[in-house]
């Protein structure tokens, strides 16, 4: 849980968001009806800056109700622009986090590509990062033309089974919140939000978490919200991804419920490192991480990472049956570069 801080913008007086403001700071939860019309609220424009980091702090200072994550999801997708591929979307699979964590590399844009590679349809989601290297920086290094058009991405998502949804292209809405986001020094419940608003609809998803208190709340929204099959995890070593340097927790979401167990890389084989030692230090590094990686140049212990994490995409994506079925899968295509082919691939029709 994030330190109580005082609101950056100085003391606040509610106005537009006075009902929600003042109920949150009587110690009370949000009903979803409450949050989906503060976040409508909000992406409508006209809401002080002050207000909106007093609601976010507010909401900040507990764990959040399942209601006010559903609420404020149901109020992004309203105003988001979709991505139409004709695709069933419960075929589709997001491997989009909530960021919030020290970072290791792209491990999850690389899971999407490898799982896009061995049959799975995989609409990424995801946006710039405080570091610069997240996934739209990193992919826009390698060619990626992140202003694609949705009929583009469209087409590709159905052509080569990937395709990358630039956050900032289908949540115009969200910029009302950027001043007040930017200002405060955690991550808010527009990063619990965003995974949960897919342009392309997938209910597919795996989802890392910056903190464990927000496993059960996020898996429950996903159980609301109809999602198909998936995955909330953080790793015991404090990533939103899966560690290959300690066991990851996992609440998964499927047809019977909601079911909580552990990935232990030791386990499977995989000898245990710390995943910070293979962080990039630059945008430049992390894209030649990512390449080498897909073109099958490594086998070092971010090629382990990569397929561990790509294995997990597989099992929620439908493709594998379990974790080592999907590793044999992930390790395979990494052998064969198909990742980068699908990378190749979408980075030219991305361009037109």
């Amino acid at each position: 849980m994030p330190p109580i801080h005082d609101n950056p913008f100085g003391p606040c007086t509610p106005t537009m968001l006075r009902e929600q403001v003042e109920r949150l700071r009587a110690g009370h939860d949000l009903s979803q009806e409450q949050a989906h019309a503060a976040f409508t609220l909000i992406m409508q424009g006209g809401c002080p800056d002050g207000e909106i980091a007093e609601l976010l702090l507010l909401l900040a200072a507990r764990t959040p109700s399942v209601d006010e994550i559903v609420g404020a999801a149901l109020a992004m997708r309203a105003v988001s622009s979709t991505v139409h591929s004709g695709l069933p979307p419960e075929s589709i699979l997001d491997t989009a986090g909530t960021g919030g964590t020290p970072k290791s590399f792209n491990a999850s844009t690389g899971a999407a590509l490898l799982a896009a590679a061995c049959g799975v349809h995989s609409a990424k989601h995801g946006n710039r990062s405080r570091t610069g290297r997240g996934s739209a920086e990193v992919l826009q290094a390698l060619g990626f033309n992140l202003s694609c058009s949705r009929i583009t991405q469209a087409d590709m998502l159905q052509q080569v089974r990937f395709c990358f949804c630039f956050a900032v292209e289908h949540h115009p809405a969200a910029r009302h919140a950027v001043a007040a986001r930017r200002a405060l020094p955690f991550p808010t419940l527009f990063n619990l939000v965003g995974p949960l608003t897919n342009p392309a609809g997938a209910l597919r998803q795996m989802i890392g978490v910056w903190h464990p208190m927000f496993m059960r709340p996020m898996a429950q929204a996903l159980e609301r919200l109809g999602v198909e099959h998936a995955v909330v995890l953080h790793s015991r070593d404090g990533l939103d991804e899966i560690s290959i340097g300690a066991p990851t927790d996992v609440i998964e979401v499927g047809p019977e419920g909601l079911r909580e167990w552990v990935v232990d890389p030791a386990a499977l084989g995989i000898d245990p490192v710390d995943p910070l030692t293979l962080a990039p230090t630059s945008l430049e590094q992390a894209a030649d991480v990512l390449h080498s990686l897909l073109v099958g140049q490594r086998t070092d212990a971010c090629h382990d990472m990569l397929a561990l994490n790509a294995a997990m995409a597989l099992r929620v994506g439908g493709a594998a049956r379990d974790l080592r079925e999907g590793l044999d899968m992930a390790r395979r295509a990494l052998q064969q570069g198909g990742g980068a082919h699908v990378l190749a691939r979408a980075c030219e029709l991305s361009k037109g």
